[in-house]
């Protein structure tokens, strides 16, 4: 059996010596896929938990708890476990060597920045489609929980090991843009000097459409003032979804997120190439659009129901409740049928891996998005919606006042302004996607434990300033540099790293690479917000209990070997802990100031 130093992690390695014992004990061609090492929910039962007994025992005709006591009994044997207990019906818990979190910790400093990397998405394309606001306005707290999220998903499936693609869907073809164009024309008309009055109802309000009038009147002079509405509309319409798109953009670099593609929803009827059209015309020559009427909705009434004959996908063959209309009564195709090509176009480009992140208000959407790619695809294509619930904004638990210059809403730029960056995206985080979260801003730049993004950072900068110290005090030879720190302290007597309090800390390193896999593969970024916050925890209370046992101190002044083991520990958890926080996009700083 390999070291377990050598492995990609610890629970391969452990899983893999189960299924060798179980194979092994039972004597027959088991079906060990569903066989799981994980840790226990009580930590006081030991390291690891396996359900092995209980899922193998019909095909070894045994009871479980009695095929639970063989394989504990193998298990003893192993060289890396130091306990072996069954408990309840068969499940088998076990107590690693200690020896095994120390040759961990020497994995993490010999894989340094790599450490938490992982090969399981095995190069695959995968399409993270994210923010995809309207071009209306400014981007608002609301969609700026939807980037954050899509962002370190994007990032937490690069680190195990999948292709990544970051899209931005514009949506630019709807009735949404020229009611944007109107209300833009009506700022041209102010910037020329006219007195508008009062922003009539239906168009949008906010201020943030003045420098589009500027910028109109510039370009034009007056000339749009004399041609009809159908002659001006698209000019105005094409100059104010580009500066949109512009100060969008801008938002989001604010947040130190940008797309790989920024995708023209107009694109697709535009140019002579109807892509929606080409799409209606394959479903309906598989059979799955056809032109009849849709019964009356029962309960609540359906935004899109018409009493009347028409061009309808066949949603119902693939799993959604209703068939979905593709026209309007007025000829023009629904959302929906755009929505349709979109991600056939994205099929086509490669991707069958597919991540939408969408907003509260589109739950009801999946369904029938989903049964679509079933049909456009032939099944070949998946697709998970990520719903990205509300954000309540708070000052010391009182709701925040609307902004003036968005005209109803706090923009996206007016929070990371007050707050920063690495508050803004760790919060947003620092919750599941699909839980409300009230983002307090007065309580995110707190310098508390309170305030999980402080603790965390804390933690690293902390590790930083132990390493100054260390080198001032004991270890004046310690690297500054990084990379060959790493290698100076491999060399350290991990063997000393014996008092329990340490083997926890070094176990809670040891599960990183699966908590960043278990997220990954759950499309849950939070998992690793949580993981930091636990693992900042345990650090600074190891670093307090110093303060009252002193010789659990990190540096110990008379002691050079001791002290090389411990900061060989803490750069461990600061290698950690700038990984975590490079998926979530959080700065890592080695002073807090």
């Amino acid at each position: 059996m390999a070291d377990i130093s050598s492995t990609q992690h610890l629970f391969a390695q452990v899983l893999a010596r189960v299924h060798a014992v179980c194979t092994a004990e039972l004597g027959i061609a088991a079906d060990l896929s569903r066989v799981v090492v994980e840790p226990p929910k009580d930590p006081t039962h030991g390291d690891m938990a396996t359900n092995a007994a209980m899922v193998l025992a019909k095909e070894a005709k045994a009871k479980p708890r009695d095929l639970a006591d063989k394989i504990a009994g193998r298990l003893r044997a192993e060289d890396i476990v130091a306990a072996v207990d069954v408990a309840g019906p068969g499940f088998i818990n076990l107590t690693l060597k200690s020896s095994v979190w120390t040759d961990s910790l020497r994995a993490i400093l010999r894989a340094g920045n790599a450490f938490g990397e992982s090969a399981i998405g095995a190069g695959e394309k995968v399409n993270v489609e994210y923010v995809s606001a309207n071009p209306t306005g400014p981007m608002h707290v609301g969609h700026c929980r939807g980037a954050v999220f899509g962002d370190a998903l994007a990032s937490l499936l690069q680190l195990s090991g999948f292709d990544v693609t970051r899209e931005y869907y514009i949506n630019d073809a709807g009735a949404q843009v020229d009611v944007l164009a109107r209300s833009a024309f009506l700022r041209y008309r102010e910037a020329l000097g006219e007195n508008i009055g009062e922003i009539p109802d239906g168009l949008y309000p906010g201020d943030y459409l003045k420098p589009v009038g500027v910028a109109l009147a510039a370009e034009h002079g007056k000339a749009l003032l004399a041609k009809p509405e159908a002659e001006w509309l698209p000019l105005v319409r094409a100059k104010s979804i580009d500066m949109m798109m512009e100060a969008i953009k801008g938002d989001l670099a604010a947040l130190n997120i940008a797309h790989d593609v920024f995708f023209s929803e107009r694109s697709l009827v535009a140019g002579g190439n109807n892509r929606v059209a080409e799409t209606i015309d394959f479903l309906r020559a598989k059979g799955d659009v056809y032109e009849g009427r849709l019964p009356p909705p029962k309960g609540a009434p359906v935004d899109d129901y018409e009493d009347r004959e028409q061009t309808l996908f066949r949603a119902t063959n693939f799993g959604d409740d209703v068939d979905r209309p593709l026209l309007k009564s007025d000829g023009s195709y629904t959302y929906f049928a755009s929505d349709i090509a979109y991600h056939r176009n994205k099929f086509d480009r490669g991707f069958h891996n597919l991540v939408d992140v969408w907003g509260a208000d589109h739950g009801g959407y999946i369904k029938r998005v989903e049964a679509a790619i079933k049909a456009v695809t032939d099944g070949k294509a998946t697709l998970d919606v990520k719903i990205v619930q509300l954000v309540k904004l708070l000052r010391n638990g009182e709701p925040v006042k609307m902004s003036k210059r968005s005209g109803d809403f706090v923009t996206l730029r007016e929070v990371v302004d007050e707050v920063g960056k690495d508050a803004v995206r760790f919060m947003m985080l620092y919750r599941k996607n699909d839980a409300v979260l009230d983002f307090d801003l007065a309580k995110v730049i707190e310098q508390s434990r309170d305030n999980p993004v402080f603790y965390v950072q804390y933690g690293h900068a902390r590790g930083h300033s132990i390493f100054r110290t260390a080198r001032e005090e004991v270890l004046h030879d310690l690297p500054e540099d990084e990379g060959i720190r790493l290698a100076y302290l491999a060399s350290a007597a991990f063997d000393r790293l014996a008092d329990p309090a340490e083997l926890s800390l070094l176990r809670k390193l040891a599960v990183y690479p699966r908590t960043v896999e278990a997220a990954a593969a759950a499309h849950e970024p939070h998992r690793i917000a949580f993981y930091l916050y636990d693992l900042a925890s345990d650090f600074h209370a190891l670093w307090t209990k110093g303060r009252d046992l002193p010789y659990l101190r990190f540096i110990i002044k008379d002691d050079a070997e001791m002290t090389k083991a411990r900061l060989a520990m803490v750069q461990g958890v600061v290698t950690v802990l700038a990984s975590g926080l490079g998926v979530l996009g959080v700065g890592a700083p080695n002073e807090m100031r």
